[in-house]
């Protein structure tokens, strides 16, 4: 009925029965446009309530939840890395400490290596020494030896001299040598030197 009405006008419109419309047009609009107008912008409504709206609706729900779903995984990535940063502080702080652990016990081996090998080093020392003295010991003993011999020897050729008979008698010359160096024996331990007696 409101379709027939608008129609009505509009056909009168342009008949040239509606002066006051033709004079007012350019202000305020013909009541068939207004019709029309109405009705198009109810139709436009309702297709966009009815199918645009929700499909709206349905996108703007999705971008929620993925943007929702984006800051959970964010927070729960955050929370992953903020873990896993305290987990590298911690086996990093286990590192120094192992490692000052290691550095001391380095140390304390260190300087117990070198006590052994001062130790070892001052046996050796001591060692060397003792064979040294032994040797020297055993040098000074053969040089006495020797000493005796060729200083017996000298004795009785000199006392042999100084006599004027001849020693060959072993036993003679013997006791004569053996006296005659102890006698030396003990000049060497009072300082003094004596002529043996038989030498005299």
């Amino acid at each position: 009925m409101a379709i027939d009405n608008a129609a009505g006008v509009l056909a009168a419109a342009e008949s040239g029965e509606g002066g006051f419309w033709e004079s007012t047009y350019p202000v305020i609009p013909h009541p068939g446009e207004l019709i029309v107008g109405i009705i198009s912008f109810a139709a436009l409504y309702f297709i966009y309530k009815k199918y645009v709206v929700p499909r709206l609706e349905t996108m703007l729900a999705e971008r929620q939840k993925t943007i929702e779903g984006g800051i959970e995984r964010a927070e729960a990535m955050q929370a992953e890395a903020k873990a896993a940063l305290e987990q590298y502080r911690a086996q990093l702080a286990e590192a120094r400490n192992e490692a000052a652990q290691i550095r001391d016990q380095a140390r304390a081996e260190g300087q117990q290596i070198l006590e052994e090998m001062r130790a070892q080093a001052r046996e050796e020392s001591e060692r060397i020494v003792a064979r040294g003295a032994e040797q020297i010991a055993a040098s000074r003993q053969q040089v006495i030896n020797e000493l005796r011999g060729s200083i017996g020897a000298l004795a009785v050729d000199l006392a042999g001299r100084v006599v004027g008979e001849s020693l060959a008698d072993d036993a003679r010359r013997t006791g004569t040598v053996d006296r005659f160096l102890d006698e030396l024996d003990g000049m060497s331990g009072s300082g003094a030197v004596a002529v043996p007696e038989g030498t005299r």
